[in-house]
């Protein structure tokens, strides 16, 4: 099994009031450019740790510019070229269709149905023009080498349940650190920060 050092983007301004972003391009805030700096020096140390080069090995990110900007930042800190990496749509994180911009309380507010139905099954139930986690596993199918992947916690929810580190109702709820390294091998699942 590759290892995979899997981060999630720095916060934005809607992470902050708490609005589901999915598709929607926000940008890192001020607090999101420190995280993407921080985790950048904790992936340093795990790649020393185990005995990895930045420079051998593959980097990719979500192509929304909350993922590249983290990426960008990270890979800044480890002295290597901004482009020096892969975008895969794979990793772009979750749609919510009409529930985008949102807070969770406001699309409760909006048909309690719903919400109570996404709720009880996340893993299959999507708002309106939205989608459920179902790409992460191609990608992983693909995955040939150890990688560090920027992306989102929605894709880093679907990947723990792919790999059966999480079931699917563990995972639904799960906070994704942002500026820690999540680290996906042999061993298991593992968080650093």
């Amino acid at each position: 099994m590759p290892t995979i050092y899997y981060i999630r983007h720095g916060e934005t301004e809607w992470n902050a009031l708490g609005r589901l972003q999915g598709v929607q391009d926000i940008p890192l805030n001020a607090l999101g450019l420190t995280q993407s700096v921080h985790a950048g020096h904790v992936l340093a140390d795990l790649l020393a740790r185990d005995g990895q080069t930045a420079s051998s090995i593959g980097f990719v990110a979500s192509p929304l510019g909350r993922a590249r900007q983290t990426m960008d930042l990270m890979r800044g800190v480890l002295k290597l070229p901004l482009s020096g990496y892969s975008v895969d749509s794979r990793l772009r994180e979750i749609g919510y269709g009409q529930w985008e911009g949102s807070t969770l309380a406001e699309t409760e507010a909006e048909d309690p149905d719903l919400y109570a139905r996404r709720q009880a099954e996340k893993w299959t139930v999507a708002p309106p023009g939205g989608e459920v986690q179902a790409r992460i596993a191609d990608w992983y199918r693909g995955l040939e080498a150890d990688t560090v992947a920027v992306a989102h916690g929605g894709t880093a929810r679907a990947l723990m349940v792919e790999l059966g580190f999480k079931s699917p109702e563990e995972a639904a709820d799960l906070k994704i650190e942002q500026g820690a390294v999540y680290v996906f091998g042999d061993n298991g699942l593992a968080r650093y920060s």
